[in-house]
C-alpha cells in the first residue's frame, strides 16, 4: 500500500526561477568595481565561449538577430561602442563585419522563409540593420548606404495589409520590430532614415489594426493585438513592446492626436493589470481570468512579465512625467530582484541578463545605487559555480538573445552604466 501511495505523489514542482540568497543592498554601502578586471573576463568569455563555440559560418546563422550569426555581429558593435572599449574598437568591428558579412550571405542563398524578410529578429531585415551600423562605424558610407536602402526596400512587405497573418504587429517580426530598426539606425547614423510620411503610414497601420481588433473583440483597451491568437501583453509579442515603439515616433504622435490618446489609455491599461507582487501578467487570458498559471510557473521575463513591461513604464514616466510610471518601475525591480534569477541560462529574453537590465534602466532612471548593486550581483552570479550548477544550458547558448553573447552585451554595459542600453530595444531617450 505505502508503495502505491509513493507512485501516486507528484514530485515537486521547480520553479522557474532560483531562490536568491545573493546580499542586497545597505544604504552607503561603496560599490566596488575594477573596471580593468571585468573587462579580462569580458574577453575570456568572447573568445572562449562565443567566438570559439559558434564561429561565422553559414551553419550558425539561422535565426537572426535572435539566436544567429547576425546577433553576435550585433554583440560585437554592441561593445565597441562604449567609451571603455575604444582600445578594442577596431578589432571588435573586424570581427563585427566578418558575422555579418556571412549573416548577408545567408539570408542571399538561404533564407527561406521570404515573409520574414521585414522581421527584425528573425529575417534579413535585422542583418541589413546591424549592417549599416558596422558600416556606419567603420566609416564605409557607400556600403552603409546600401544596407539602409535594402532595409527600406522592405517596408514594401510591411504596409500590405496581409502582411503576416500570424501577428504582423510585434516586436519580433512585425512592424514593431521593423520600426525598431528604423529607431537603431536613426540612433547611430544620427539622421533621418526614412521620409515622414512612410512613417506615418507605418504607424497608422499598427494603430489602426489595434483599433479595429480591439472594437472586433470587444477589448477592455482601445489598442489591442493578437500573436498567433494570442494577446500577449508584454514586451516582445505583446501590447507593451509595441506601445513602446510608438511612444518613439513623437512626430507621428503629434501628428495623430487620438492615436497618442489612445496610446496613453492602453499604457494605463496596461499598469491596472500589475499583480499584487508587482508581476505583469502575459497575456489576457491571465487577466481575464481564463487561464490560471500556478505560482512555480511565473513567467519574470523579459520577454513576458516585468522585467519587459518596465521598459514602457520607464518611457511613459521620461514622457508623462507622471509618478505612478515610475512606482511601476521600482516595483519591477523588487520582483526581479526576487524571482529575477530566472533557471533558463544567461540571455536576454528569458534569461538572468534580461532580468539584469532592469536594474541598470532602475539605475539611469533614479541614480539609486541600490539598483546598480543588484546589477553587479546578478552578473557575479551568472559567472559563478552555483548559477552553472542550477541553470539549464539554452538551445543557443551562444547567442544574442538566448545565450551568451546577451550576456557579454550586459556585463559590458556595467562599465558604463549611467549609459547601459538593452540591446536593439532601449529607447529611453528618444
Amino acid at each position: 500500500m505505502n508503495k502505491l501511495l509513493g507512485l501516486l505523489e507528484k514530485p515537486a514542482r521547480t520553479t522557474r526561477y532560483m531562490t536568491n540568497e545573493l546580499a542586497d543592498y545597505v544604504e552607503g554601502q561603496e560599490i566596488k568595481f575594477n573596471i580593468d578586471s571585468w573587462k579580462k573576463v569580458l574577453k575570456t568569455m568572447i573568445e572562449n565561449k562565443i567566438t570559439d563555440e559558434m564561429p561565422p559560418i553559414l551553419a550558425a546563422c539561422e535565426g537572426g538577430l535572435y539566436v544567429g550569426c547576425a546577433g553576435i555581429a550585433y554583440m560585437y558593435f554592441h561593445i565597441c561602442m562604449l567609451d571603455s572599449f575604444t582600445t578594442e574598437r577596431w578589432e571588435y568591428l573586424r570581427c563585427a563585419k566578418e558575422y555579418y558579412n556571412v549573416s548577408l550571405e545567408y539570408v542571399r542563398t538561404q533564407l527561406k522563409d521570404k515573409d520574414l524578410g521585414p522581421s527584425l529578429m528573425l529575417g534579413s531585415a535585422g542583418t541589413h540593420m546591424v549592417g549599416a551600423l558596422i558600416h556606419n562605424a567603420l566609416e564605409n558610407n557607400e556600403l552603409c548606404e546600401k544596407c539602409v536602402d535594402e532595409y527600406l526596400e522592405l517596408s514594401k512587405e510591411c504596409i500590405k495589409p496581409t502582411f503576416l497573418k500570424s501577428g504582423a504587429n510585434e516586436l519580433f517580426v512585425g512592424r514593431a520590430g521593423y520600426l525598431c530598426g528604423i529607431l537603431n539606425m536613426q540612433r547611430w547614423l544620427g539622421r533621418q532614415i526614412m521620409a515622414q510620411s512612410q512613417l506615418k503610414t507605418l504607424c497608422n497601420m499598427v494603430i489602426e489594426t489595434g483599433r479595429e481588433y480591439a472594437k472586433r473583440h470587444k477589448s477592455k483597451t482601445p489598442l489591442m493585438y493578437a500573436y498567433y491568437d494570442t494577446e500577449y501583453l508584454g514586451v516582445a509579442h505583446g501590447v507593451a513592446g509595441i506601445l513602446m515603439t510608438l511612444m518613439c515616433f513623437p512626430e507621428y504622435l503629434v501628428y495623430q492626436p487620438s492615436a497618442e490618446m489612445h496610446v496613453h489609455e492602453t499604457i494605463n491599461f496596461l499598469l491596472e493589470t500589475q499583480t499584487e507582487e508587482f508581476n505583469f501578467p502575459p497575456s489576457m487570458d491571465e487577466v481575464l481570468g481564463l487561464f490560471h498559471r500556478p505560482p512555480e510557473d511565473e513567467l519574470v521575463h523579459w520577454c513576458h512579465g516585468a522585467p519587459g513591461v518596465i521598459h514602457l513604464m520607464a518611457k511613459a514616466y521620461k514622457k508623462y512625467g507622471d509618478d505612478k510610471y515610475l512606482q511601476a518601475c521600482i516595483e519591477c525591480g523588487e520582483i526581479t530582484w526576487k524571482k529575477g534569477l530566472l533557471r533558463k541560462g544567461p540571455g536576454l529574453c528569458h534569461g538572468v541578463a534580461g532580468c539584469g537590465y532592469v536594474f541598470l534602466l532602475l539605475y539611469r532612471l533614479t541614480g539609486d545605487e541600490k539598483h546598480l548593486h543588484r546589477a553587479h550581483q546578478f552578473a557575479r552570479y551568472m559567472l559563478s559555480p552555483d548559477f552553472k550548477r542550477s541553470s539549464k544550458i539554452p538551445d543557443s547558448p551562444y547567442s544574442l538573445f538566448e545565450g551568451w553573447a546577451g550576456t557579454v552585451c550586459f556585463l559590458s554595459d556595467l562599465t558604463q552604466p549611467d549609459k547601459a542600453s538593452f540591446p536593439l530595444f532601449d529607447f529611453l531617450e528618444l
